[in-house]
């Protein structure tokens, strides 16, 4: 007779007591969740807790094995149900054998999370007993059951986000507004819940509006509020461009709301997107305090559009913008149309810093000869522009009253007298043709296109104010100034000027109030 070996028998993960003639006590663990922290939720879930604890503890035959308990999380999704996972984790390391919860819906409402969890289960030999509908998944009619009952489940979170949604659309179209504060810089909320300003957060928005303005990068800005040591609206010190980006286009500083920016494309992932138009948007007007003024903000979006591509070359090149100097971006070939660029020189152990063209850097397709030009020439160039204007006083002051005169003769031609009018009329029987299930595509294009032309309107009025106001500045600056500039000063080149062209023999100085100098090289 041979050698006898004997091999032990494993260890089996989950129900075994089928197996085992002495049938050992059944390790059994209990799920909870309630989807709210409302109070009545609360004492819902405190309920089952100890109802479920005293259930197992009580059959002989069991053996308590834990409590799993997820509150205040939705059951349309196991990703973030902590508990829950961690109890799955528990019976694939043969820690449980049986789970209790009290409903199908309590367990998941999304039929293919649920019927995936317990068919792994099962074939762990591991069963769920739902405790209302009163089904076993180790029975025979256990899956149909369960897959009837999930499925209806998950109607009910269906119907339930379909009901929510109405409920906000509801509130939105009577200009119902609501704002997460708690990560919204510049604004806290009162009592009643109205958004009001924080004085210290929104100096701050002040600042980013103010410095973009300047000509400051977004990451330039974002460098120096840390700098600062000055937090996000979130309380942190890190401060992104993207985050800049946001707060510059973000409509509610100047006391408007913009409201369905994104919306729920999936109701049991939760995945929302950007709205582009797919599902309607409600522009509520001076819903609360503004922080910046409307001519401003409308400024900012017009720089916004402008630093995009700032010149594109005759090449078909785009430039973009840069800050990193005052000349950056306004200096020009008059020869072939390319920009200027800043460099450092060394020439034969003599540093400089000049400014060269563009074509003469880089292949551009096209042939300049444009000298380089030293940057204090620059500097010295923009010095006598400024005294060529004081010099000249009245002859500059005529024109500069000639310049406010023109802006307000092209603004006349553009108003929005009326468009209110028409869109509030259109509102109406936009919304009573929604309502009754009626098609307004019609109706719809026409408030499009009235949205425009507002729009338009509106920057092309924040645009003559902003004109007019550097024409004033100007006059104000030459009124006032009773000497000749003696040094170069940078902030007069942000404040002024929009370009400097240069030619072989003089430059021409463009100022942002229309006037034009030519400077002898």
């Amino acid at each position: 007779m041979g050698n006898v070996m004997i091999i032990p028998a494993k260890r089996q993960v989950g129900n075994t007591s089928r197996q085992q003639e002495d049938k050992p006590k059944l390790r059994v663990a209990a799920y909870c969740r309630v989807s709210t922290d409302s109070d009545e939720q609360a004492t819902s879930y405190e309920t089952q807790v100890e109802h479920y604890t005293e259930y197992i503890k009580k059959n002989p035959e069991w053996e308590f094995a834990g409590i799993y308990a997820d509150d205040g999380i939705s059951g349309t999704n196991t990703k973030k149900r902590e508990e829950f996972n961690r109890m799955i984790e528990a019976c694939k390391t043969g820690e449980i054998d049986m789970i209790i919860t009290k409903s199908i819906s309590r367990f998941a409402r999304n039929t293919l999370d649920c019927l995936k969890y317990i068919r792994m289960l099962k074939d762990k030999n591991i069963p769920v007993f739902f405790e209302k509908e009163s089904i076993n998944t180790m029975d025979a009619k256990g899956e149909v059951l369960l897959t009837i009952m999930a499925s209806l489940a998950q109607q009910e979170s269906q119907s339930l986000s379909q009901n929510v949604k109405m409920g906000l659309q509801f509130r939105y179209q009577n200009g119902q507004v609501q704002v997460n504060h708690n990560h919204f810089l510049g604004y806290t909320k009162d009592r009643e819940g109205n958004l009001v300003i924080d004085p210290e957060q929104a100096e701050v928005v002040k600042r980013i509006y103010r410095e973009y303005l300047e000509g400051s990068s977004m990451d330039k800005i974002a460098k120096g509020l840390e700098k600062d040591d000055i937090l996000t609206g979130a309380g942190k010190k890190k401060w992104w461009t993207s985050t800049i980006n946001k707060i510059l286009r973000n409509e509610k500083y100047i006391g408007d709301a913009l409201l369905q920016k994104t919306y729920t494309t999936d109701f049991l992932n939760k995945t929302r997107v950007k709205n582009n138009g797919i599902v309607p948007q409600y522009y509520v007007e001076n819903n609360h305090e503004a922080i910046i003024p409307k001519d401003i903000f409308l400024r900012v979006q017009e720089e916004l559009v402008r630093r995009r591509v700032v010149k594109t070359s005759a090449n078909g090149k785009k430039r973009s913008y840069s800050c990193n100097h005052c000349f950056a971006q306004l200096v020009i070939c008059g020869g072939c149309g390319e920009m200027f660029r800043r460099i450092h020189w060394n020439n034969r152990g003599c540093k400089s810093i000049v400014w060269r063209c563009l074509s003469r850097l880089e292949a551009t397709g096209m042939e300049c000869h444009a000298r380089t030009v030293n940057e204090t020439v620059l500097e010295n160039v923009v010095v006598q522009a400024i005294n060529t204007l004081l010099g000249d006083k009245s002859t500059y002051q005529a024109q500069l009253q000639q310049n406010i005169a023109k802006v307000i003769r092209e603004a006349q031609k553009n108003n929005t007298d009326g468009i209110d009018e028409q869109l509030m009329e259109l509102q109406k029987e936009l919304l009573k043709k929604a309502n009754n299930k009626k098609a307004y595509d019609e109706i719809a294009d026409q408030i499009f296109k009235l949205r425009e032309q507002r729009e338009n309107c509106t920057v092309d009025t924040a645009a003559r104010d902003t004109q007019i106001a550097r024409i004033t500045d100007l006059q104000d600056f030459i009124k006032q100034q009773s000497a000749t500039l003696e040094v170069f000063d940078e902030t007069l080149v942000k404040r002024w000027l929009k370009q400097i062209t240069i030619w072989n023999d003089h430059c021409t100085v463009e100022l942002k109030s229309g006037l034009k100098v030519d400077v002898e090289r």
